[in-house]
C-alpha cells in the first residue's frame, strides 16, 4: 500500500482532492520522524490551492460570561465554578477594540458573545456596534453569537456581517462528552443557514479535549463536508473550574500532525490558528504556520491571553508570509 504522504502528494497537492477519513487517520498517525515531511507537504498544498497570503483577525467579547450552556471546555458557562463573571461591553469600547485591531493590519474583526443564542438586547447591541464600526473603519465585521434562528441569520446578513462563526467544536461521536445542553445537529443547522444566507461561514473547534485520533479524523471530515470558508483550530487550554480543567494540554507533536492533516483534508479552506496554540506549541508555533496555516487571530482571546500582536506579525514577516490586504477581500 502506498504511503499516506505519497498518496496525499498526488491526490491533494496535484489534484486538490482532500483526504478521506481513513486517510486522515493515517496522516494523524505518521511517525514522529515524518512529521516535518507531513508539514512541508501541507505547506505546499496551502500555497498551491490558497496562495501565499495570511489573513489576520482580532476578536472581542461583547457579552462575557453567564452563558447557560455547559460546554465542558468553557469558563464562560454560568454552570461552572470558574472565575469569569458576566459583563457587557459598551459600543464606544467595541469601536475602540475594532480600531486597535485594524491598526495591526487585520482585515477581520469578530464580535463574540457568550450566549446560547442572541436575544433582542444582544441583537440591538450588535446592530449598533456593526453600524458604529462600519461608520469609522474599513474592516470586515464578523460575529459569533451562538445558535441562530432564520430571522436572525437574515438580519445579520442584511446589516453587513461578513462572516459568522459557529464551531462544531468536535466530532459528532464525541460531542455528547463535551456538551449536553444542546446538540451537534443544532449547531450544524445554524451553520447551514449562515451559508445559505450568503455570509461566509467560519466553523472549527478545539483539539485535545480527550477525543481519540479516529475522532479527530472524523471531525476533520465532518468539517470538510460542511464546506466552511474558514476553520479556526483551537487547542484545549484547560480552564480552572470547568469539567476539562484538569486535562493535560495536547502534545506539540500531535498538534502539528493535526494542523497538517486538517490542511490536507481541506486544501482550499482558510485554516486559522486560534486559542491554545501558545501553551500547546510554544516555540513551535512558526513550524505550525509553515504546516498549512494561512490565518491567525492576533492579540488576546475571549478569556485567555494570546501573544502580543506584534510577535505574531513579526513571525509572519520572518516567514515571509504576506498579510492579506482588505482591498482584496472586497
Amino acid at each position: 500500500m502506498a504511503h499516506i504522504l505519497d498518496v496525499a502528494r498526488t491526490q491533494v497537492l496535484e489534484h486538490g482532492i482532500g483526504l478521506d477519513e481513513a486517510q486522515a487517520v493515517q496522516a494523524l498517525r505518521v511517525p514522529d520522524a515524518m512529521v516535518d515531511a507531513l508539514l512541508d507537504l501541507a505547506h505546499e498544498v496551502r500555497l498551491k490551492w490558497c496562495g501565499d497570503e495570511v489573513e489576520v483577525e482580532g476578536i472581542v467579547s461583547l457579552k462575557t460570561g453567564g452563558c447557560p450552556e455547559d460546554c465542558h471546555f468553557c469558563s464562560q458557562s454560568g454552570l461552572f465554578d470558574s472565575p469569569v463573571r458576566s459583563a457587557w461591553l459598551d459600543i464606544p469600547s467595541l469601536v475602540q477594540a475594532a480600531r486597535e485591531t485594524a491598526a495591526t493590519g487585520a482585515t477581520e474583526f469578530c464580535i463574540v458573545a457568550a450566549v446560547r443564542g442572541p436575544d433582542e438586547r444582544l441583537m440591538n447591541q450588535v446592530r449598533e456596534g456593526v453600524a458604529a464600526i462600519a461608520a469609522e473603519l474599513d474592516i470586515n465585521i464578523a460575529c459569533s453569537l451562538g445558535m441562530l434562528g432564520q430571522d436572525q441569520v437574515d438580519e445579520l446578513a442584511a446589516i453587513g456581517v461578513h462572516r459568522y462563526n459557529h464551531n462544531l467544536e468536535t466530532a459528532r461521536s464525541y460531542f455528547p462528552d463535551v456538551v449536553t445542553t444542546h446538540t451537534y445537529g443544532q449547531r450544524w443547522d445554524t451553520c447551514e443557514m449562515v451559508r445559505k444566507a450568503g455570509m461566509e461561514l467560519c466553523c472549527g473547534g478545539i483539539l485535545g479535549m480527550g477525543e481519540t485520533v479516529d475522532q479527530r479524523a472524523e471531525f476533520a471530515l465532518q468539517l470538510a463536508a460542511l464546506e466552511p470558508d474558514e476553520v479556526p483550530l483551537n487547542f484545549l487550554n484547560p480552564r480552572p473550574g470547568t469539567p476539562f480543567g484538569e486535562q493535560q494540554p495536547m502534545s506539540a507533536i500531535d498538534a502539528l500532525r493535526a494542523v497538517a492533516t486538517f490542511r490536507l483534508a481541506m486544501p482550499r479552506t482558510v485554516l486559522r490558528f486560534a486559542g491554545g496554540r501558545e501553551i500547546t506549541l510554544g516555540e513551535l508555533a512558526a513550524r505550525g504556520v509553515r504546516g498549512g496555516i494561512n490565518a491567525v487571530i492576533v492579540g488576546n482571546y475571549l478569556t485567555t491571553l494570546g501573544r502580543p500582536a506584534e510577535q505574531d506579525l513579526a513571525m509572519l514577516a520572518d516567514l515571509k508570509m504576506p498579510i492579506k490586504a482588505l482591498a482584496k477581500n472586497l
